[in-house]
């Protein structure tokens, strides 16, 4: 893997034409998929890669907000320089260990010819290991499914969680978030012959994939618009999960076998399974939800958090020629044109 700051540059050559049946059966393989919920040592080095012990006693353990008085989940910690016994505790360990995907194509996944992780979300944790250790390698990546990645912070399972995770109100009462990073927003994947319009009375009797424990579950719990999108359970050891999933590949993966009708999931990692497979499409206009990233901490880990701030700061800065904007045209420009800027910033007062 590249010790460069520079991000790596986007799939090319071969890798371009994975589509289809192909393209995710490719993907699938080199991935890995993570359908269990153990979490997964993926790059390491050093007599201590594989320490359990990430915050642990004696951490940070300050209050961001809480949901019960959340008016602005995207606020977060103002940045900072300074240490404190979270970031001291990743410098003593030598690594920063990332919770991340690594089947999310575009965001984190792992390239089927390099076997290295690459995306969006990857060249933002080295970003993060280079200003606290002073070498963008100095990263365990760990991989977690969708419905692991608190359960990960809280366990001190990883420091940091860069998963394409939303920042909102529910989530800050177990977890603490940096400032934004990426606006997304939930919309309807499917096959474009596909009667599905959008997210709306075209999914009655439908169904429709969802990851466990993503934002586009809960959406569905609030208007369904008649869909099928709960798993049925009769208590036997033969029920399977069809409709939610640990990972939005195997949403994909379902959606081919014709097992589901469409996928609901953020509009940024629709547009990476739309790249691998031509055949389906994004329906709607536009997003139906308001979304934005953040890097995901432990409950309390303000000096982490205040770090990971600054980081972004420096990452944002420089307008075209930014590493967020050289990220983005690597990644993400094919897929999702048109983005001129990182999200401002919003900083809660204290």
């Amino acid at each position: 893997m590249t010790g460069k700051d520079e991000p790596r540059t986007g799939p090319a050559g071969p890798l371009r034409r994975l589509r289809g049946w192909g393209g995710v059966t490719a993907m699938a393989a080199a991935c890995a998929l993570t359908a269990s919920l153990t979490l997964l040592p993926l790059s390491h080095s050093g007599p201590d890669a594989f320490s359990d012990e990430v915050a642990g006693p004696g951490a940070a353990r300050g209050v961001q907000t809480r949901a019960d008085d959340c008016t602005d989940p995207d606020a977060s910690l103002e940045p900072s320089l300074a240490g404190g016994k979270t970031i001291d505790r990743i410098k003593a360990r030598g690594k920063l260990i990332a919770g991340v995907d690594q089947n999310s194509f575009q965001w984190g996944y792992r390239n089927p010819e390099s076997r290295d992780l690459e995306g969006f979300d990857i060249d933002l944790v080295r970003a993060i290991a280079q200003d606290i250790l002073g070498d963008r390698d100095d990263v365990i990546f760990r991989a977690i499914p969708t419905n692991q990645r608190i359960a990960a912070l809280e366990n001190d399972k990883v420091d940091v969680v860069v998963r394409t995770m939303t920042i909102n109100c529910a989530r800050l009462d177990q977890v603490s978030f940096s400032t934004a990073y990426f606006q997304a927003g939930q919309q309807v994947l499917a096959p474009k012959d596909s009667t599905i319009t959008g997210y709306n009375s075209s999914l009655a009797g439908k169904r429709v994939c969802t990851a466990e424990g993503s934002t586009a579950y809960e959406a569905l719990e609030k208007q369904s618009f008649g869909s099928v999108f709960k798993d049925r359970h009769d208590g036997t050891d033969a029920d399977e999960d069809l409709l939610t999933v640990p990972n939005q590949l195997d949403c994909l993966v379902r959606l081919q076998m014709g097992e589901v009708d469409a996928i609901v999931t953020d509009n940024a990692l629709a547009a990476g399974q739309a790249a691998q497979d031509p055949a389906v499409e994004l329906k709607g206009d536009k997003p139906f939800t308001t979304e934005y990233y953040g890097v995901a901490t432990k409950k309390g880990a303000d000096d982490l958090v205040a770090r990971v701030n600054q980081v972004l700061v420096d990452y944002r800065a420089g307008g075209k020629d930014s590493p967020w904007m050289k990220s983005y045209r690597s990644w993400l420009q094919d897929g999702l044109p048109g983005i001129t800027a990182p999200p401002v910033p919003k900083y809660r007062s204290n």
